[in-house]
């Protein structure tokens, strides 16, 4: 069900993506009408969430059922408190991919706006809309100069109401205040202000943990929950704190990424662009943590938060460098060392899941990049892919993946590497969950059932909310895009 407008992109970027998705090869295939269709409901489902929560379990460190159960008292007692044993919550296994289970979000919800209003910046909103509260370094804006007056409103949790919250608006946001959660939209709200007329998108009501001038007039650096939602327009829960070694939030593409992959134990695996460090620990729990998986990024922050990731799996098989990939290859093959740059053909398996343009993501109510911002990620793409070769064994596995919709960074960089590299054949993918790639590229129909596109636009606002869980999440994921290669 459609709550919000279609994602806001400048003109130049939705023109380029409608001649994407209405390209030739695509009106070969199917009519101008159903392709038109197919864009327009990809602008509507990404500014949307999807309908389930994807969380990737350790199993590495206990059973998937272990830690179901675990998961589940922990969140009861989050959402219910601890007398609430009785009530039941829904969180099911994957029947394919081995450690996942999801949970169902409940959305959209009928919820009041409030007359005292918080204004977040978009990538906060899009979180609360995603399960989490508004932590405070995300408030732009609040309320300053109201007049008093009694509010009342009803606060819900999943299963029955609470009490009613009687409150004066008061000349400024106090702690306790209910306030209904605007996200902007366009990134024009001044920080501090106490108005906003710009365009924004109201994503629920919460109860303010903070006072308006501990986060403008202070010398301190806000951190912290600054408004604890209550009543969000999309309902899930919060995993803040919950089995942090145990549990852990990734879009369910991103899973699969890992399993196509299908690292070994024993094997020497390499994650060429890795933070925040999701996929790397996966690889090296697929393998038993038996081996070596060596992740690399440029950004020195991104690389202390992979280590702490690691750390608590307790995983000592990933080693974390910073480091430029497409650099990572050695001008002196002879040149033994432990970290990069390495020799060629130094690795069993590599993971190339490039920098992208992201058009792919969920919910992204809006994007302000350029044109020319959006197609800045070829040449990069293409660098690190010739890295990618020279670094992988011969016989080994190389996956391209990325989290963007576009032809140029996803089919067309399959058509490229394949004429680059002889060497490289596509090979089947497993699990393969979403649909095949896109017409666009040039590539031939078995070529193009070999890759996996993640398309929530084929099914969005026709999937049945009485189907199972799994057949739900499989379908209405975010946009993502995986393609396996074999090195002969």
């Amino acid at each position: 069900m459609s709550v919000f407008p279609g994602i806001s992109l400048k003109p130049e970027v939705a023109e380029y993506l409608k001649s994407v998705f209405i390209n030739k090869e695509v009106l070969a295939a199917v009519s101008l009408q159903e392709a038109e269709i197919r864009f327009h409901r990809l602008l509507t489902c990404l500014s949307h969430p999807p309908s389930h929560t994807c969380v990737r379990v350790s199993t590495h460190l206990a059973s998937l059922d272990e830690i179901r159960l675990k998961l589940a008292e922990a969140l009861q007692k989050q959402m219910f408190g601890s007398s609430a044993e009785d009530v039941s919550l829904q969180i099911v296994p994957h029947p394919r991919i081995p450690d996942v289970l999801l949970l169902p979000v409940d959305g959209p919800r009928a919820v009041k706006q409030l007359s005292s209003e918080v204004v977040v910046g978009a990538q906060c909103g899009s979180a609360v809309l995603r399960g989490a509260h508004v932590f405070t370094p995300g408030i732009i804006a609040s309320p300053k100069c109201k007049s008093p007056v009694v509010q009342s409103m009803l606060l819900y949790n999943t299963r029955s109401a609470c009490d009613v919250f009687l409150f004066f608006l008061r000349a400024d946001m106090k702690t306790g205040d209910v306030v209904s959660v605007f996200s902007d939209l366009e990134g024009k709200c001044t920080r501090g202000a106490t108005s906003f007329q710009g365009k924004t998108a109201f994503v629920g009501n919460g109860v303010s943990e903070v006072e308006r001038s501990s986060i403008f007039c202070s010398d301190k650096p806000a951190k912290g929950v600054g408004i604890r939602m209550v009543e969000p327009l999309y309902w899930s829960p919060s995993f803040d704190g919950v089995l942090p070694n145990l549990a852990f939030l990734q879009n369910l593409p991103s899973v699969v990424v890992g399993h196509v992959l299908g690292p070994r134990p024993g094997e020497r695996i390499l994650d060429m662009c890795a933070a925040p460090g999701g996929k790397t620990c996966h690889i090296a729990a697929i393998m038993g943590d038996q081996g070596e998986v060596v992740a690399l990024d440029r950004i020195r922050n991104k690389i202390d938060r992979i280590r702490q990731n690691a750390q608590m799996l307790h995983l000592r098989s990933v080693k974390v460098y910073c480091f430029n990939s497409t650099q990572a290859v050695s001008s002196d093959p002879a040149l033994q060392t432990e970290g990069p740059p390495f020799p060629p053909e130094s690795f069993d398996r590599v993971l190339l899941d490039a920098p992208c343009s992201g058009l792919g993501q969920r919910p992204n109510m809006a994007c302000t990049w350029s044109l020319k911002e959006i197609c800045s990620y070829q040449p990069l793409q293409r660098n690190l892919f010739h890295a990618a070769v020279r670094l992988l064994k011969k016989g080994g596995v190389l996956v391209y993946s990325t989290c963007t919709v576009t032809l140029a960074e996803n089919e067309e960089q399959v058509a490229w590497a394949l004429k680059t590299f002889p060497c490289l054949t596509l090979q089947p993918q497993e699990p393969h969950i979403g649909g095949e790639g896109m017409p666009g590229a040039g590539l031939a129909p078995e070529q193009l059932r070999l890759l996996q596109r993640f398309s929530p636009e084929l099914t969005w606002d026709q999937t049945q909310t009485t189907a199972p869980l799994h057949c739900r999440a499989d379908k209405d994921t975010i946009g993502f895009f995986i393609a396996k290669f074999l090195k002969n």
